[in-house]
């Protein structure tokens, strides 16, 4: 066996634990308590005020990532608010002609996408809970012809990973506005450029739940394992 397969061959164990780590704490876990919360939100936007029987409560309000209108890479317009209503996602910038971190960056998407692939056996497999998104940020460029064919090259399953692209304008303010992975001023326009190596997490009411180096495999891993305890996440009441 070549040296990239067993390191490729081990990065998928790997995550397969980090699957199936968080699901039996659960298990056991079950048992004694109702609910289990990912603790991590991020970007608070303010302070919520109410009374729960007879006692004031202040809850922090966090950031609610707002819809986005795209095309994926079968040509499809698709809505992440209609289209993935109540799923988790995974999203991650590139573009297709990048020659320095999105090669790696896809490839570690791949990984997350096996971790999470369709279990034919099982009714509620964890890639219906799940869906990867990949935005480029080269759209003038990146058609959905051309998303197809990159996809086809990385062996992405096409209803489980989806490569967008659509207006820059949009896209860049998604980015930036609603994700905040880009600390640079911009406005989308022709000399506007985002390049960045972070996977974010987003829960299924739209909250960030996490941040990760996509070209660190060990925070790829810590993602995998996050998305498992999403998936088991009970609603707060």
């Amino acid at each position: 066996m070549s040296e990239v397969k067993k390191n490729n061959k081990n990065f998928i164990i790997g995550l397969a634990v980090a699957v199936l780590v968080p699901l039996s704490f659960y298990i056991v876990g079950s048992f004694r308590y109702n609910t289990k919360f990912l603790p991590r939100y991020y970007i608070a936007e303010g302070i919520d005020s109410h009374q729960v029987k007879g006692k004031m409560q202040i809850d922090t309000v966090y950031h609610k990532v707002a819809d986005l209108q795209l095309t994926n890479q079968l040509g499809r317009l698709i809505s992440t608010n209609t289209d993935l209503k109540g799923k988790i996602m995974v999203i991650d910038f590139f573009f297709v002609s990048c020659p320095t971190i999105c090669p790696r960056l896809t490839k570690n998407m791949g990984m997350l996408q096996k971790a999470y692939r369709k279990n034919p056996r099982l009714e509620n497999s964890l890639d219906t809970a799940v869906q990867f998104l990949s935005i480029t940020v080269n759209p003038s460029h990146d058609s959905a012809n051309v998303l197809r064919a990159y996809a086809d090259k990385h062996g992405a399953d096409h209803d489980h990973w989806w490569f967008l692209t659509g207006d820059k304008k949009v896209i860049y303010n998604f980015a930036r506005n609603e994700l905040f992975v880009s600390v640079q001023p911009g406005d989308g326009g022709d000399d506007d450029f985002i390049h960045t190596e972070k996977m974010v997490l987003v829960d299924k009411n739209r909250h960030i739940r996490g941040y990760y180096n996509g070209l660190d495999s060990m925070d790829v891993k810590r993602c995998a394992d996050d998305i498992g305890w999403l998936v088991l996440e009970k609603e707060k009441r």
